[in-house]
């Protein structure tokens, strides 16, 4: 069975590939098309389909478009209803409609050879479910959705048995945590449906001193559900412009909002857990990207392990929507790592690098050239392997750095481009986390934070955030040897075994995924050294 998946209505549109019940790719639009998140979350671009990530994801396996089985669409335009009815403001929201009724069409179109009547619609908060319940490593579990909206709701609560769905409660729209949190990122000056990160960042900067007065618009209701209605946040602070200084209203409105949003999906998890009495707990949705309130379910909830896809947002239906449909026929396996995306062999990059005229040098072991050059206090910029898919960079396609000298953090947002409250992240060796961070581990894909040890604060103070965590990426070894290597030989230099972590981009661009990419960041930003595969690219020779 073969069977693409695709998102596309509301925002971060992707492509994913399962075939005979693996996943082989999956890839989002934005990093092939360099326009961040792919389009814009609007009616009026709903039309755009992942072109460019969907015909990838069939070369990568070789197949033509009529060679599937099946499409799935993460949508189904049957079940939605007039925005009004909903309680929504949405006046174009028809138009929205008409594209998803109409995306067999499209898809036909966009992939020519495709039988329009292959194309399957698989309800948004299942295509959601699936990517959790059904590609992570535990046929059996619970799964909790949260987003801003799908078809007529914003939420799903269920169980997988042996990866097979069964819904037990869901949320009606209008009421919707993710709608509550986006409409604070737009008053707080940032990017709707885009920058809602930023506003979690923000709240470890503030308290929860307006949660009272929120509370009378975001609550759970006990019995499996909630109400979450729009807030007149002009009555609790100024709304703030694009580019203008935050202040300390603006982080403690950030952190009452965390703070409600944090309560409702405890009182949602415990209720799930004493339906189901699971041990684990899957997690998928764009509220399952806000890794503070993820290990409060994991602190405070009877769930013993929580697993969060790391696509969670939207996404990641492309991948859910490929599942589902492929599970309806046969059984389906975890997805094997977040590494879906494109890579390259070394004699690629060769060329690529030979056709750029870069001099560069080819060391015995890139490892240890890039360790020695954090060892220095240099910013390295590391692409190996296949790309991430969904928005963490998890060695694959990142800027790395020295932990242990707290300017780095400062020096980090410069060169990207970012606020200067947003903290970086660091990797660890898994073997080595808990002595240095108390939180969920494993956590390979950066979906939780950690409390930092006492000890380590002072000496890893760049991975620090102002509340005394680090959302951290954990390193197995056995899955990923070139990093650990890496690891391992920073700390023989340093006595340190973490190492800064952060996406390899700049603001308002997607992260890095192709070699001309990387070479175009390397060229635009201060950064010391380029790891391109078993290459290296120095600064100080290249711009000679």
């Amino acid at each position: 069975m073969r069977v693409l998946g695709i998102n596309a209505l509301f925002h971060d549109p992707a492509a994913a590939l399962v075939v005979d019940g693996r996943t082989v790719a999956a890839a989002e639009e934005e990093r092939f098309s360099r326009r961040k998140h792919g389009k814009r979350p609007i009616p009026f671009s709903a039309w755009e389909l992942p072109e460019l990530s969907a015909r990838w994801c069939l070369e990568q396996a070789g197949l033509r478009p009529a060679d599937l089985d099946a499409v799935a669409y993460s949508y189904d335009p049957a079940l939605s209803a007039p925005a009004e009815s909903l309680g929504l403001w949405d006046p174009w929201d028809h138009l929205r409609q008409e594209y998803a009724r109409r995306a067999p069409e499209f898809l036909a179109e966009a992939l020519p050879g495709l039988d329009p009547g292959k194309v399957r619609f698989v309800p948004h908060h299942v295509a959601h479910a699936a990517s959790a319940g059904q590609a992570s490593p535990h046929p059996d579990c619970a799964v909790l959705v949260l987003d801003g909206r799908g078809e007529c709701g914003s939420h799903l609560a269920g169980r997988y048995t042996d990866r097979q769905l069964t819904v037990l409660a869901s949320q009606k729209l209008p009421d919707s945590v993710g709608l509550f949190y986006e409409d604070l990122t737009q008053h707080l000056g940032f990017l709707r449906s885009s920058d809602e990160f930023k506003v979690m960042a923000l709240a470890s900067y503030g308290r929860p001193r307006f949660a009272e007065r929120l509370r009378e618009f975001v609550h759970a209701d006990g019995a499996g559900g909630f109400t979450a209605r729009p807030v007149p946040w002009d009555s609790l602070v100024p709304g703030r412009e694009p580019g203008s200084p935050w202040t300390q209203e603006h982080a403690d409105v950030a952190a009452s909002a965390q703070a409600c949003l944090e309560d409702v999906m405890l009182d949602l998890a415990r209720w799930l857990h004493g339906r189901t009495g699971q041990e684990v707990l899957a997690l998928a949705g764009g509220v399952a990207l806000n890794c503070v309130a993820n290990t409060r379910l994991y602190r405070e909830t009877p769930f013993r392990q929580i697993w969060v896809q790391p696509a969670a947002g939207d996404a990641g239906t492309a991948l859910g929507a490929a599942l589902h449909v492929a599970a309806e026929k046969e059984p389906v396996e975890e997805m094997p790592t977040a590494a879906l995306g494109r890579g390259w062999s070394d004699e690629e990059l060769r060329g690529w690098l030979e056709r750029a005229a870069v001099p560069y040098e080819e060391p015995d072991d890139i490892a240890e050239t890039v360790a020695e050059e954090l060892s220095r206090d240099g910013v390295v910029a590391w692409f190996q392997g296949r790309s991430e898919f969904g928005p963490r960079a998890l060695g694959h396609r990142s800027l790395l750095a020295h932990p242990g000298r707290a300017e780095n953090l400062e020096r980090l947002n410069a060169v990207k481009g970012r606020e200067e409250f947003r903290p970086v992240a660091p990797m660890v060796l898994q073997e080595r986390a808990a002595e240095i961070f108390d939180g969920p581990l494993p956590s390979p894909y950066m979906l939780f934070v950690h409390e930092v040890a006492e000890p380590w604060r002072e000496r890893i103070p760049a991975v620090v955030h102002v509340d005394g965590t680090a959302r951290i990426q954990t390193v197995d070894a056995g899955a990923e040897p070139l990093v650990a290597r890496m690891l391992d030989a920073f700390e023989r230099r340093t006595g340190l075994p973490v190492v800064v972590n952060t996406s390899l981009n700049t603001a308002g661009r997607p992260m890095v995924d192709d070699p001309r990419d990387a070479l175009e960041c390397f060229g635009s930003a201060p950064v010391d050294l380029l790891a391109l595969g078993p290459f290296a690219v120095r600064r100080g020779r290249a711009f000679a």
